[in-house]
């Protein structure tokens, strides 16, 4: 019987990649989407082991009815992708209350329910794979993004214990942390920042969403990674 997977926040970018890199390898994929229909639905017609649900992963009931959707369905969860996110470039002292609870609610907050509700079926199968998209942010922090760089090191926080606390049930509990990614949430950038970081980078480049969807397939695959925070930024900072 082929794995099935959940990955939220698949529509766009990192998340799209990774549903389509996933769903290529014979995996029954369930895409979460939120506001981008057309292209989830678009992603749902490029692959058979596709299927999409349409959820507010930052609210427990819909991140509840997301995962009641795939056991209905799918009869169990082998893997959880916790990919959806938002980014905003603020400075700190204009950060209004509002957009700090969102984006810790949007980034923090989904990662911590999606994984409560998964784990009822995973801690009951006694197996299961749980991967956090973090960021490099999330590890060495970044001006003028201090809600979303500490939303991000709380993903990583949550990484490690909870990987301590569920190894003995054969649940394994990883995040990558991104470096620059070519989606639309960097299209603001400056052409000339992009430069600067490529010159920066030893590889020499930005990184594209089939780099991290290549570490998640391998994380999926592995059975002996828990725990680790991997940075995947072409060597732009090595921690």
């Amino acid at each position: 019987m082929k794995k099935v997977a959940i990955v939220t926040g698949a529509s766009r970018g990192i998340g799209r990649e990774i549903a389509k890199t996933l769903a290529k390898e014979k995996i029954q994929v369930v895409a979460n989407y939120y506001k981008s229909e057309e292209a989830a639905i678009q992603l749902q017609k490029e692959n058979n082991n596709i299927d999409i649900f349409k959820a507010n992963v930052s609210k427990r009931e819909e991140a509840k009815k997301l995962v009641e959707y795939t056991l209905k369905k799918y009869k169990k969860i082998d893997v959880l992708i916790n990919n959806a996110g938002i980014a905003e470039f603020k400075e700190f002292t204009q950060i209004t209350d509002d957009e700090w609870n969102k984006m810790i609610t949007t980034n923090l907050n989904s990662v911590f329910m999606m994984s409560q509700e998964v784990l009822k079926n995973m801690l009951h199968n006694k197996n299961g794979c749980i991967i956090n998209i973090s960021s490099i942010w999330g590890l060495v922090g970044s001006s003028c993004e201090v809600h979303y760089s500490t939303a991000k090191a709380g993903i990583n926080g949550m990484t490690k214990a909870l990987a301590k606390e569920l190894g003995p049930s054969n649940i394994r509990v990883n995040a990558i942390a991104p470096g620059i990614i070519d989606t639309d949430m960097n299209h603001d950038m400056k052409k000339e920042e992009i430069e600067i970081i490529k010159n920066e980078t030893p590889l020499e480049r930005i990184g594209k969403p089939e780099d991290i969807a290549k570490c998640v397939k391998w994380l999926v695959e592995d059975t002996f990674t828990t725990g680790q925070i991997i940075s995947v930024n072409g060597g732009w900072i090595i921690t």
